[in-house]
């Protein structure tokens, strides 16, 4: 199926199967504003209190657009005039195992739970930044403000807690939701990793170590904090539509590989900011990223903040760094794609996942060329 699947990247990424992409990403935005809609509203004192203090923060987390790249307008096209569309590769599982509307009638009990896996993966994911930017210290995200900027600190934290039982109740499914317990846990297990660089212990102990305890450490936090975010939704799906072992530990490696991918061009556009779109530089606090780990195999770089900041900016092998992990992070979405491709049951479902990744993923490929381009090559 492998080299039907490529082919089907360029060749069958029809209009037919976009259609399908936003007729799903319609479904999951929906089914979004219904369940904030079903949120609770103002009643007696206590209503009132409970709405202020948990309800309208739960219903900006999941209402904000931070961070989903979106598939560009399309006159007449499913979702057209509403809000951007931003495709989920719960439904992609969906599609591939269980076919595609002309297939299915997509009147099955799979898509309801499907839809109701697509909710859960959705709120997890909006939890996350709420947390990610309190430990992170980000009072704007893509240009919005941070949800503790807007409601405080101690009711940020309290919201982000109650959208993960809420998306684990709303899960219901006994797999998906064994599924996203354990992608949860990852996720703060490996956050734990990244906020360690901060203390003055694991920079000295990364500092002694080799270049390849530093790029296994990095790779460790990678694939749980970053890849958990691609592994989770895929996982979750799979689990509820019992899909084979062999298949499930190929797109979990698959999702893995994209983690990994993601985060370097995360590590990346925080050196140079305007690759990834934005203008200030971010993250010069702790030795997670993967540009400060390859740059101190040629000098010990200072403490952090803005000496950290022009010890790399200034350094000789800047730019040859940058050639070469944004390479690799070309090549880790290829093989990702293709172990993916390899399980596609179509080239219409092969289609249909490089539509779902392409829309953010084309810009690792946009910034490896960037960088090429100034190197002079």
């Amino acid at each position: 199926m492998a080299a039907t699947a490529r082919t089907a990247t360029t060749t069958t990424g029809t209009a037919e199967v976009e259609a399908v992409v936003r007729h799903d990403a319609t479904l999951l935005e929906d089914d979004l504003r219904a369940f904030i809609g079903s949120l609770p509203t103002e009643g007696d004192l206590y209503g009132a209190a409970l709405s202020r203090s948990l309800y309208a923060p739960v219903a900006d987390a999941l209402a904000s657009k931070v961070g989903q790249a979106a598939l560009p307008p399309a006159p007449r096209a499913p979702g057209h005039g509403g809000p951007p569309l931003r495709p989920s590769i719960v439904y992609w599982a969906y599609r591939n195992y269980r076919g595609f509307p002309r297939e299915t009638g997509d009147d099955t009990p799979d898509l309801a739970l499907i839809r109701r896996t697509a909710i859960a993966v959705r709120i997890l994911l909006k939890a996350a930044v709420v947390l990610d930017d309190i430990q992170d210290g980000s009072d704007v995200r893509y240009g919005e403000p941070a949800l503790h900027v807007t409601h405080g600190v101690p009711l940020a934290l309290n919201t982000a807690s109650w959208l993960i039982m809420a998306a684990l109740r709303h899960a219901a499914d006994p797999a998906v939701v064994a599924g996203l317990v354990r992608a949860v846990g990852n996720g703060f297990t490996g956050q734990a990793g990244d906020m360690s660089t901060r203390a003055a212990r694991t920079r000295a102990e990364l500092l002694a170590a080799s270049h390849g305890e530093r790029v296994r450490f990095w790779e460790s936090v990678a694939a749980l904090k970053t890849g958990t975010l691609f592994r989770m939704p895929l996982d979750a799906a799979v689990a509820g539509l019992g899909v084979v072992e062999d298949e499930r530990r190929t797109l979990d490696d698959a999702m893995r590989r994209l983690g990994l991918a993601s985060q370097l061009f995360n590590d990346l556009t925080d050196v140079v900011p305007e690759l990834g779109g934005a203008n200030t530089h971010e993250d010069f606090d702790g030795l997670s990223n993967r540009v400060f780990l390859e740059l101190t195999d040629s000098a010990r770089p200072p403490a952090q903040g803005e000496q950290l900041k022009s010890f790399v900016l200034g350094h000789p092998g800047l730019q040859q760094t940058l050639l070469e992990l944004s390479g690799e992070a070309v090549e880790l979405k290829r093989s990702a794609k293709d172990g993916v491709h390899r399980v596609c049951r179509s080239a219409r479902s092969a289609a249909y996942f490089d539509v779902t990744i392409e829309r953010k993923g084309h810009l690792i490929d946009r910034l490896h060329e960037t960088v090429r381009q100034r190197a002079g090559g």
